[in-house]
């Protein structure tokens, strides 16, 4: 398939070029051209009447199958471009929605990319119904109004339908994550732009070989695996990425994949640091915008400035002070700001701010314990050790540990026979 793309920049809109050209290449289309222009938003046709004029020389000349707009298009501005030029146009979420198209495997992702389709279709119809009542077209794809009709209440309850399946792989996603809690594991969720490297960093960290490629989107689908960090019970998500802009049909769309986010206990934001400072400061401002949406800017947060290996130190170190800057402002939630390469295994600086970061998780209670004669006590020093923190111990009849322990486990201590006294009322 053959594109022209257009892009219009303005005050309001953080876009970028070389982002537009990978979003095309990567939905597999041939860039014959690019047009672009500076300009506020024209109402009729978002690009101004000459650039338009512009533009309809060029589709005579290279005859695209499509033109493809960074922009987001209105329902009337789509419409008045396609009755100027006979082309199909598509605007920018259009072109990422085909992206996730080619990219879902799973059952879930596939049907959190259908609803994301049928809620952007929703407006394109009820402008075609609109226009058929004032008689300037044929319905929508080429339907009659009654057609066109049918049409949007068949989309209205398959999109009820597709809600309800997602609602219950929420429900059991939600009954799985609670017996990981009851269990003593931590969550750790995986944030940030597509292609940062969240799932090398995942294969990296959990020694697995989930794919990974220099593409955008090249996960949708969540991957949870083991993480070992010292002898901690951790688990890790992958998420899918985020790109600026992201528009609330997404972000409702990817809820059921999006809220292990804000889910976890520990939200590590990875950041490709080799790019430019201006483009590592527009996707790190749009992720930031994408975690308040998502209500997960109070997570405790570990911004990872990962592919150090393809930049020099001085670079590194003067973009990690710059976004701690910015962190500073806007996600006070960040207790590190680390360098990693999950290509080449550099990973100690992440692991050592986890290990830092963890007992003072709200989760974790300080206590005394109490370990009876009858108990093994090194099998629950060993329990300790998973799923908290041993500060102290003191052998006699009985052995007392001084420890921080998971408020969820409990239960399962007391149930060993262990007895648990002084509980803080403040986290660690």
């Amino acid at each position: 398939m053959k594109a022209i793309g257009v892009i219009r920049y303005s005050r309001r809109e953080r876009l970028s070029r070389e982002e537009f050209e990978e979003l095309l290449r990567s939905a597999g289309y041939e860039v014959l051209a690019v047009l672009e222009q500076n300009r506020e938003e024209h109402p009729r046709y978002n690009i101004g009447r000459g650039k338009l004029e512009e533009l309809k020389e060029l589709v005579k000349e290279l005859r695209p199958d499509k033109v493809i707009f960074a922009n987001r298009l209105t329902p009337s501005q789509a419409y008045n471009l396609w009755k100027e030029l006979r082309v199909e146009i598509l605007d920018r979420w259009q072109l990422v929605l085909e992206i996730f198209e080619k990219r879902a495997h799973s059952k879930e992702a596939k049907l959190q990319v259908e609803l994301a389709s049928l809620q952007y279709e929703v407006p394109l119809v009820k402008e075609a119904i609109r226009r058929i009542k004032l008689g300037d077209r044929a319905g929508f794809k080429g339907m009659g109004e009654y057609q066109t009709q049918q049409y949007l209440k068949h989309i209205r309850y398959r999109m009820g339908k597709i809600r309800k399946e997602l609602e219950r792989v929420r429900a059991d996603r939600g009954v799985k994550r609670k017996r990981r809690e009851e269990l003593g594991f931590l969550l750790i969720a995986l944030a940030g732009y597509t292609n940062a490297g969240k799932s090398t960093l995942l294969n990296a960290l959990a020694g697995e070989s989930v794919e990974a490629r220099d593409q955008m989107f090249t996960t949708l689908d969540t991957t949870t695996r083991r993480f070992k960090l010292g002898r901690k019970r951790v688990l890790l998500t992958d998420t899918v990425g985020f790109i600026d802009n992201l528009p609330p049909f997404i972000v409702e769309a990817f809820h059921s994949t999006l809220e292990e986010i804000v889910k976890a206990d520990i939200v590590l934001l990875v950041i490709d640091a080799s790019e430019p400072w201006a483009e590592v400061r527009r996707k790190l401002l749009a992720s930031i915008e994408i975690l308040r949406e998502l209500k997960a800017l109070d997570k405790p947060m570990v911004i990872v400035l990962n592919k150090i290996d393809l930049t020099n130190d001085e670079d590194v170190e003067e973009k990690r002070r710059r976004i701690m800057e910015i962190a500073d402002e806007l996600a006070p939630s960040v207790r590190a700001v680390v360098k990693t390469s999950a290509k080449l295994g550099i990973l100690e600086e992440l692991k050592r701010a986890l290990e830092e970061i963890i007992p003072s998780l709200p989760k974790y209670r300080r206590f005394k314990i109490l370990i009876p004669s009858t108990v093994d006590p090194g099998k629950v020093l060993g329990l300790l050790e998973s799923i908290g923190e041993v500060l102290s111990v003191s052998y006699g009849d009985e052995v007392e540990v001084e420890g921080l322990v998971q408020v969820g486990m409990i239960k399962e201590l007391t149930r060993l026979g262990i007895k648990l006294e002084h509980p803080s009322n403040e986290a660690h």
